[in-house]
C-alpha cells in the first residue's frame, strides 16, 4: 500500500479584508455622555453643574480673575514700578565662546551670527568675561563688551573698536 502526500495550504492566508469587518479594538471607544437625561443616566438633573447659580445657568461666561462683583486681588495689590516696553535684552555671548572662532577673525554680530553664538545679529549683543579667551587675538566691532571681558580681550593683545 503506497501513500499519498496532499498539499498542504500555506499558513500564510489571511481572510480577506472588507470594510464592514473593521472593528476597533475593545475597549477603545466609549458611549458618549448623555447629560441631563434622568437619574438612570448618572448625570441627571443638574447634568453635572452642581446646584444653582451663576455657573449652573446656560451661557455662563466669566472672565479669568472675577471675584462675584468684590475687588479683585489684581487691583487690591499695590502697584510700584514701570515695565518698559520697548525694553531689549541684550544677547550675551561669553568671552570662552569666541574659541570657536578662528584667531585674529573680525568679532561682529554678522560672525557671532554665522557661528551660532547668537540667534539675531540686528539685536543688541554683549560679550561677558566668563571663561578664557586661551591666548587669541580678536578684533571686536558693533558689539558692547563688559569692564571684564574687555581686560581679558586686550590682555590676549586683542582691540575693541
Amino acid at each position: 500500500m503506497t501513500t499519498r502526500k496532499t498539499k498542504a495550504k500555506p499558513e500564510t492566508e489571511f481572510p480577506r479584508l472588507a470594510l464592514h469587518d473593521l472593528k476597533p479594538p475593545r475597549g477603545s471607544h466609549r458611549a458618549r455622555i448623555r447629560k441631563g437625561r434622568g437619574p438612570g443616566s448618572g448625570i441627571g438633573k443638574t447634568a453635572g453643574r452642581g446646584g444653582k447659580g451663576q455657573t449652573a445657568r446656560a451661557g455662563k461666561k466669566i472672565r479669568p480673575g472675577f471675584e462675584g462683583g468684590q475687588m479683585p486681588l489684581i487691583r487690591r495689590i499695590p502697584k510700584r514700578g514701570f515695565t518698559n516696553p520697548f525694553k531689549q535684552e541684550a544677547q550675551v555671548v561669553n568671552v570662552r565662546h569666541l574659541g570657536f572662532l578662528a584667531e585674529g577673525v573680525e568679532i561682529t554680530p554678522e560672525t557671532l551670527f554665522g557661528a551660532g553664538l547668537v540667534r539675531r545679529p540686528d539685536q543688541p549683543i554683549k560679550l561677558l568675561g566668563m571663561g578664557e579667551v586661551a591666548g587669541r587675538r580678536f578684533v571686536v566691532k558693533g558689539v558692547a563688551v563688559s569692564a571684564r571681558a574687555k581686560s581679558k580681550i586686550e590682555q590676549a593683545g586683542g582691540t575693541i573698536e
